[in-house]
Formats: structure tokens, sequence, C-alpha cells
């Protein structure tokens, strides 16, 4: 049986969406009234499945799902959110941040039930855990990820014909009835309920209309005590209303305004303002119900391009990552003259910044969107750092740079370890040592300094300052100046991906001296006591 937890700050919209469930069969139900809430009984209770509104004190549904998506322990729980959003940019949000469906309001039973199958169908990706090898830095930064990357399902796009949107008309008098059916007869489908309790009954059945012209002056169940009902029904409480009345007074129309009403239309009805009026408001209804198809398809085409990057992924690192132990294991042999040794590093290069591109293309959305989970590991920052430089020497051997790497250790001293991930930290390095050799001058010096300490710092000087009109921005997305080719997004990498490790990546820039200087700072692994 399925353990499904149902989170809305409002009660009865709680207690509707678990009645909804138990006529699903869906009998072990929890509620919480806001995130907060949610995640410390996430935290206590296994669950299968969480429902949650999006608008929340506290703690947001989009929030809560950041947090499960962001722990190793709850991140494959399926998520449905449910919404009223029509804002793309907040669906898109809700897609990157690993959403398994979307539920638009108003909704019904029916979907409800589609919306648990498709959640729970859907397989929520996760960050590999790390595997403890003790590989050098190149190596490190090209693991391959031991997982089965199934081929995506087909994507259907929702084409039908939609049906005309239905205009439920609710008076306690059969003529009034009589007369508003006539004048929308054939623009719309037309449902009639002859006082409140039908009316109630309709809206919050599982074909719910898309908009109701309500009387308010009825006897028993009246207008404003149909309106507060439907607005604690899941399936009615975005369904627009437009009260139809002889009521003229401020109180009305603001006791009208307060449950949601759309629109007054004051009795005796003139029927081509009243056709203009609803016209006009059922364009917007017709906007709002190819919501839920929209979003579907979003998701649907999001799963599409993640399920086929990480195929794409799967069958680039395997290889890439055999070849690049090949090289090295080359590159490490005796009987290796220069030329050779100087090919073979020009090859490990290419391959390490293919590999690089592979690994920064899944990792940077992760970071970007927040979805990251770091398994940081002792890395051998030293030798990582010096792998790079090596590699840098020989890729610029073109620009006759000296490139070399200080300490502030002594020799013999156990070199310091950093605390990260080594891809990560690869990456970055990687990145900076690049952005410095390409912006020194030919047959200058670019000099890597690792000073031990807690947290660990690298500083990386070259020659030649960052021009002015771009050190504000030196770390923003796609900022870069006179590179041919250059993207811009090096040192903006870098920095995320340091933050990421909780570390950090400064600059300074000695006009005077003509020198910049990167600083980089990580975690690192406390020596033994």
């Amino acid at each position: 049986m399925l353990r499904i937890l149902v989170v809305d700050d409002v009660e009865t919209m709680r207690k509707v969406t678990a009645g909804q469930l138990a006529s699903l069969g869906y009998g072990s139900v929890d509620l919480a009234a806001d995130g907060s809430e949610a995640w410390r009984m996430i935290e206590r209770k296994r669950y299968d499945l969480v429902i949650s509104d999006w608008n929340m004190p506290a703690l947001t549904g989009i929030a809560l799902l950041q947090m499960i998506r962001s722990s190793p322990r709850h991140v494959h729980m399926p998520f449905i959110m449910i919404t009223a959003e029509a804002e793309r940019s907040r669906i898109e949000t809700a897609i990157s941040s690993g959403v398994s469906d979307l539920l638009v309001k108003p909704y019904t039973a029916g979907r409800l039930a589609t919306s648990i199958k498709r959640a729970m169908a859907h397989q929520v990706a996760a960050p590999a855990p790390d595997k403890e090898t003790n590989i050098d830095a190149p190596q490190a930064a090209t693991p391959v990820d031991d997982v089965i990357v199934k081929p995506p399902a087909a994507v259907h796009l929702q084409s039908r014909e939609p049906l005309p949107p239905t205009l439920l008309l609710v008076d306690d008098t059969a003529d009034n009835l009589y007369v508003l059916a006539n004048v929308f007869k054939g623009r719309y489908r037309i449902k009639a309920a002859h006082n409140g309790e039908k009316a109630l009954a309709l809206c919050c059945g599982d074909t719910p209309p898309d908009l109701v012209l309500l009387d308010v002056m009825m006897p028993g169940m009246d207008g404003f005590e149909v309106a507060r009902r439907m607005r604690e029904h899941p399936s009615a409480e975005n369904v627009p209303i437009i009260f139809v009345t002889a009521l003229t007074d401020d109180a009305a129309r603001l006791q009208g305004m307060e449950l949601g009403a759309v629109d007054f239309i004051t009795k005796p009805i003139d029927p081509a303002q009243l056709k203009l009026r609803v016209d006009n408001f059922m364009r917007y209804v017709e906007l709002r119900r190819h919501l839920q198809a929209d979003y579907d398809n979003m998701l649907a085409i999001a799963r599409l391009r993640d399920d086929v990057e990480a195929m794409t992924r799967h069958d680039l690192k395997g290889p890439l990552a055999g070849a690049i132990g090949i090289v090295q294991s080359l590159i490490d042999a005796a009987d290796m003259d220069r030329r050779q040794l100087e090919n073979l590093r020009l090859a490990e290069q290419a391959m390490l910044q293919v590999t690089d591109m592979v690994n920064l293309s899944t990792e940077l959305y992760k970071i970007e969107t927040g979805k990251y989970v770091l398994h940081a590991a002792p890395l051998p920052i030293s030798d990582m750092l010096r792998r790079v430089v090596e590699t840098a020497r020989a890729t610029y051997a073109g620009k006759q740079l000296v490139l070399a790497v200080d300490t502030d250790f002594d020799v013999g001293i156990d070199a310091p370890l950093a605390l990260g991930d080594a891809m990560l930290t690869y990456s970055l390095l990687n990145n900076l040592i690049k952005n410095a050799c390409e912006a020194a001058p030919e047959r200058t010096r670019v000099i890597a300094t690792l000073y031990a300490g807690s947290p660990l710092r690298i500083e990386i000087v070259n020659k030649g300052v960052i021009p002015e009109p771009i050190r504000e921005r030196f770390f923003d997305k796609f900022v870069t100046d006179g590179k041919s080719g250059g993207t811009g997004l090096g040192t903006y990498s870098a920095r995320l991906l340091a933050r990421a490790q909780y570390g950090e990546v400064a600059f300074a820039v000695d006009d005077e001296l003509q020198t910049t200087t990167l600083i980089v700072s990580l975690p690192s692994v406390p020596p033994p006591a």
C-alpha cells in the first residue's frame, strides 16, 4: 500500500484531497499543514509519494521539493506539485527542480489518479555517489557511472481538438435559466442547476464547468455559500464565477470579490452585454484549459532531454576513461622519448577537455538549479595541481610560457589533502590555469602556489591585468574580453564549482606590477592528531 503525504496549508483542501485518495483506494494518507511540518514528517517516517500545494507559508512546495531532491536519503521520492500558476518560468523551475508530475487546479479525482500513476512510473534521477578509489587527478575527473540507462520513452504531445467550454447556469427561477440558455446556445456546452446544492455537486464532480453564472439570491444555499464551498474543493477551487444578482450595494460586491468572483452582472440582464462579457472571459478560460496539457508536454520533453543527455554521457565517458588510462600508462612508461611524451600529453589534454565538457554539462546544470549533492572525499590537491600545470605547459608551448608549481610547506612533509569532489576540483583548476595561460603575454610566467591551511589556498599569478570594464563582472556568465572563440564560461563555472564544494574563487589585480592573481580556497582534511 502506498504511503502518501498530502501537504496544503488549507485544512479543507487537505481533507478533501485525502477523501479523493480514499475513493481511489489509497488508505494510508498523512496530512501536513506546510512544507516545514512535511519535512519533519518525512525525516521521521518513510513515504512513497508526496502531494504538495505550491504556495504555502513557512516553507513553500517548491522549497520542499528542492530539499527532498538535495537529500541523498529522499532524492528518489516521487513528488506531485499542485499549482494554479500560469507563469511558464515557474513551471520550468518546478521541472528543473525534479518534480515528478504537475497537477493544475482545478483537478478531478480522475486526473489525480492519472497524476499518481505517472509520478510512480517516473524514476527520479539522482547524483551517482563517488567511488572510493586511489587515482590521480585526471583519472578522478573521468569516473564511469555503473548505471543502466534506459532508452527514453516516446513523447506523446496532446493534439486533440478540444471540446467547447462548459458554462454552468445557476438560478432558482426556470424562466431565467431558459433566457440564459438561449443567449449562449450553440456557443458553449450548457449545464443548468436550479439550486445551490445541485450547482455545488456539478462543480465538485469529475467534469466541473469552465465558468459559472451564479445567482446570489436563492432559497436554501445562496450563491455566496455555493462560492465559498467551491473554494474548498480541488475540482472547483479555481473555477471562475460571475455573479448574476439584483443586489447593487458595495457590501454584496465586496463579499463576492472576496470569494473570487471575476465579474458582477446586474438584473435585469442585458443579453448583448452579458454575451460580450462572458465571451471575453471565456477566451481566458480557453487559455487556462490548455495549461495541464502544456505542462504535461513540457515535463515529457524535459524528461526526454534528460534521458538523451544521460545516454550520451554514459556512452562517451566509458571509452574516454579507458583511452585516458591507456595514454597515462604510456606517459608513465620509462621508454618514451621527449617528443613522444609531448604528443601523448597533447592527446591526454584533448581527451580531458572532452571529458570535462561531458561532465560539466550535467554537473553545472545541477549546481545552478540547486540539485547537486556533494560527496566529499580527500583529494591529493598538490598532485592534481601539478598534473594540470603539466598538461597546460604542453598545450601552450607555442606561447613559450614558464609554468611552475610552488608550495609553502617543506620537502618531506606530507602534502595537504583537500576535501571535495575530484571531478569538480580538477575542472575548476583546469579552467583557471587555462584562463591564466590565455591571458598571459608570450614569454612570461604563470605560477601556481599551494598554501597549506584550513582552508587550503591556491594562488595563480600571471602577467597582464583584467580589463577595467569587466572586473565587476569577471565571474558572471558569458563575460569575456579579447579571446578569440572565448565562451565566457571558464571563470563563471570555476566559481560555481568551488562554491559547490564550500570553497570560493576570487581575484586580485596589481595595476602597478601588471599582474592578476586568481585565489582559490577549498576545505582541507584536518591533519592526523
